[in-house]
């Protein structure tokens, strides 16, 4: 978790220019046609979207009412519930899975970013030369 918000916090910071992302894709490979982002500001626009409905989730796991969870204490037990325990690791596994990837993604693009960056000025010192 805390990989993912230092990542998209260095995404944040270093892409001052977003639109230089504008037609420029994915060097992993990714296929837009599979219906993902196309281009890398896409992409950026994106993962900056769902930073905050990650941190929301995270506060509304964090920040139960306890009226809700004395409805759970008293619930009758029906025997549908009996593999919490692997329902709840089949869930956080697949949540780390997400994370994972999204922090790759935001690892990526920052780096193609600086990499455009660099491009850019190693341009402008050829063409002043």
């Amino acid at each position: 978790m805390e990989q993912y918000f230092s990542a998209t916090q260095k995404m944040e910071q270093e892409v001052m220019f977003p639109s230089l992302l504008r037609g420029v894709f994915p060097q992993d490979g990714a296929d837009p046609a599979t219906g993902g982002p196309a281009d890398l500001y896409e992409r950026y626009q994106l993962l900056k979207a769902i930073k905050p409905v990650v941190e929301r989730g995270l506060a509304s796991v964090t920040d139960q009412s306890p009226t809700s969870n004395a409805d759970a204490d008293t619930a009758p037990y029906d025997g549908i519930d009996g593999n919490l325990e692997e329902r709840l690791s089949h869930h956080m596994n697949g949540l780390q899975q997400v994370l994972t990837d999204l922090t790759k993604n935001t690892k990526a693009l920052t780096r193609r970013y600086s990499q455009i960056l660099e491009e850019i000025n190693l341009g402008e010192g050829q063409s002043s030369s």
